[in-house]
């Protein structure tokens, strides 16, 4: 056998055992020397993933898997509840419902599922509502993080890094350029603005030089460079619909190469799109990871953290550990034509009063309009 053809099948074979060892990042054992908050954080996220069955974005910035989203009502992997209850459970166990609760629909999600009225009106206000700021307070609950400012806005717990980080607040505001990303860590990107801001423009807003912006979104880091492979892997929710993995690349020092941001969205719309210049003439310009990322939110916490339990997730109004008994169920109004939500007894995270009113935001993809 000519000596060119043993290498390409040496090549062929290297290739084949590489690939029946690869692993999905989500099933290897925790890196040696995480602390006990960054293993709960990415175990959690892991769960919610494989429960929406892994879909992801690749490296390229292209969706390569996607087989449920949130306004199904199919199976999600454990058969048990579906796309749409799974996010009211978000929203319910994370504290962030109560603080969303004049949005259409939102108290119906206090009821256990089974009434087709308040079902309806449920499923309603998850499709309107983004809900990854939500996903993002949820893992953080059931992670078990002190101190955590959850919240139905990315901005709010940006900001309190930004504040409370040098004074043992559970995150710490750093610029992705310069630190690398870790398991735990949140990575977050600014949208919908008429500017690219990127981490200087960010900062000059939280320190009063500019206005702050509202819309923002902020995905989990649950892997970096395993085996090697200089990927960061990222877990988001409400990311094209679902919770979605995303992949970026990471240079050799284990920086994160952060894609050029893509021209941004149109008024009104969500920004978590290629971009105005993504056409079936120009794919090379279709890229879902090209946005403004702006921070690295350092993970500080350490533990003591209490233990995960067995279930991926607790049942329908039960709350997780560290927060408040769930407000009581929806009654009938005394004319019997429609529900009156009972005013909620405890907000875990108050917002500032300038600021209560400003709806939720998201991470998602551009199949309905951004707040």
């Amino acid at each position: 056998m000519p000596i060119r053809w043993l290498f390409a099948l040496g090549v062929a074979l290297s290739s084949l055992a590489f690939k029946a060892h690869a692993i999905e990042v989500c099933d290897a054992p925790p890196r040696f020397g995480l602390s006990p908050a960054a293993i709960a954080i990415v175990r959690t996220a892991c769960e919610e993933h494989r429960q929406w069955m892994r879909p992801f974005i690749d490296r390229r910035g292209r969706l390569a898997s996607l087989r449920v989203t949130e306004a199904e009502s199919g199976n999600l992997a454990d058969h048990g509840l579906v796309p749409w209850q799974r996010v009211a459970m978000y929203w319910r166990d994370s504290g962030t419902l109560v603080m969303v609760g004049d949005e259409p629909g939102a108290s119906s999600c206090l009821v256990p599922p089974g009434n087709r009225y308040t079902d309806s009106d449920c499923r309603a206000f998850i499709i309107d509502t983004p809900w990854s700021a939500a996903f993002v307070s949820w893992v953080m609950a059931r992670a078990g993080i002190v101190g955590f400012q959850r919240s139905p806005r990315h901005i709010d717990y940006i900001r309190a890094a930004w504040k409370d980080g040098g004074n043992g607040g559970p995150y710490r505001y750093a610029d992705p350029a310069v630190e690398k990303p870790a398991p735990g860590d949140l990575l977050c990107y600014i949208r919908n603005r008429d500017q690219v801001l990127g981490h200087a423009g960010l900062t000059s807003s939280l320190t009063g030089s500019g206005r702050i912006p509202k819309e923002s979104h902020c995905d989990i880091v649950v892997a970096a460079n395993v085996g090697g492979d200089r990927t960061l892997h990222l877990i988001g929710g409400n990311v094209l619909n679902a919770v979605t993995m995303r992949q970026l690349d990471l240079d050799r020092s284990g920086h994160v190469l952060l894609p050029v941001p893509s021209a941004l969205a149109e008024e009104g719309q969500d920004g978590n799109d290629p971009g105005r210049e993504c056409t079936p003439a120009q794919q090379d310009l279709c890229d879902f990871n090209r946005q403004d990322w702006a921070v690295l939110l350092k993970l500080q916490a350490t533990g003591p953290l209490p233990a995960l339990p067995a279930a991926p997730a607790p049942p329908i109004g039960v709350p997780a550990p560290g927060l408040p008994p769930m407000p009581a169920a929806l009654t009938p109004t005394p004319s019997g034509t429609g529900l009156q939500p009972p005013a909620p007894t405890q907000v875990p995270v108050p917002l500032p009063a300038a600021e209560a009113a400003v709806p939720a935001e998201s991470g998602a993809a551009p199949l309905r309009p951004g707040p």
